[in-house]
């Protein structure tokens, strides 16, 4: 490996997310990221001609995979394949894999917003005014429509994932680099999900953030732990995310986004000492 390691880093720098710049949030990283790697951006669709020449390839922020599905399933074969170096691993459980996790964290009872998708299970369900219905292939609230219980029945079961609507009081993430913690944001106001604000958690916060980071094994990479605070005060897992999460580092104060630079900055150097799989 070079003194300098090359960094591929895939971004889509005009994708339009609802309420934030993905742009805006790559530009300024990979430009602090520059002091120890040299970096070249890349849009998703051009990975896969471009990463051999790299140590190692780094997605961020580089939008719902739903809308270039056969190319990601293409970079993720090939990049297997000659042992390429991902940041994200290409081992995560969470959204990386798919919805499946929400399924199997609620039948091992860990704290998420509760979670089928065959209609023979609907009665395990909490009673609920609506029903929020999500497709399996979905992300960023694509697809995602409120229903009323006798609806329910007539859904294309085996597409979608059924949980009831949480009336929370706001949503809060965790921001996590390997296993470290970074900082907390939340949105005090559930209209505007993403006008988020700093937040200080608490030990039990913390606790319930943990149990997710670790039950996803990833050794290396940013995760993000999104939950909502219920009205009796639990915390559930909304998302985890694993792939390409959000980072929200305008929302943060400089020392905060100097601090989560040097973490990833370090991540990445122990990554790439660990010999590829």
């Amino acid at each position: 490996m070079p003194a300098r390691p090359r960094l591929l880093y895939v971004t889509d720098l005009s994708y339009p997310a609802r309420g934030r710049r993905y742009c805006d949030e790559d530009i300024a990283l990979t430009s602090r990221l520059r002091a120890d790697f040299d970096i070249a951006l890349c849009h998703p669709l051009e990975a896969v001609a471009l990463m051999d020449g790299f140590d190692a390839v780094v997605v961020r922020n580089s939008g719902p995979v739903l809308h270039y599905q056969r190319e990601y399933d293409d970079f993720r074969a090939r990049a297997t394949a000659r042992g390429t170096r991902v940041y994200n691993p290409l081992t995560g459980q969470a959204d990386m894999a798919g919805k499946q996790y929400l399924l199997d964290l609620t039948g091992a009872g860990h704290p998420v917003i509760p979670t089928v998708d065959r209609v023979e299970d609907l009665l395990r369900l909490p009673a609920s005014d609506l029903y929020a219905v999500k497709p399996k292939a979905g992300a960023d609230s694509i697809g995602l429509e409120f229903v009323p219980w006798d609806r329910l029945p007539d859904l294309a079961w085996g597409d979608v994932l059924v949980q009831p609507r949480i009336d929370f009081r706001y949503e809060v993430s965790f921001y996590y680099v390997d296993d470290a913690f970074q900082y907390a944001l939340h949105a005090p106001d559930p209209e505007r999900r993403w006008v988020l604000e700093p937040y200080e958690p608490t030990e039990a916060d913390l606790s319930f953030a943990r149990g997710f980071i670790d039950w996803n094994t990833l050794d290396h990479g940013i995760q993000r732990v999104d939950a909502c605070r219920t009205r009796d005060g639990e915390l559930l897992l909304v998302e985890l995310e694993d792939l390409n999460p959000y980072l929200s580092l305008d929302r943060v104060p400089e020392a905060t986004r100097e601090s989560f630079a040097v973490a990833m900055t370090a991540s990445l150097q122990r990554f790439l000492r660990v010999r590829p799989v």
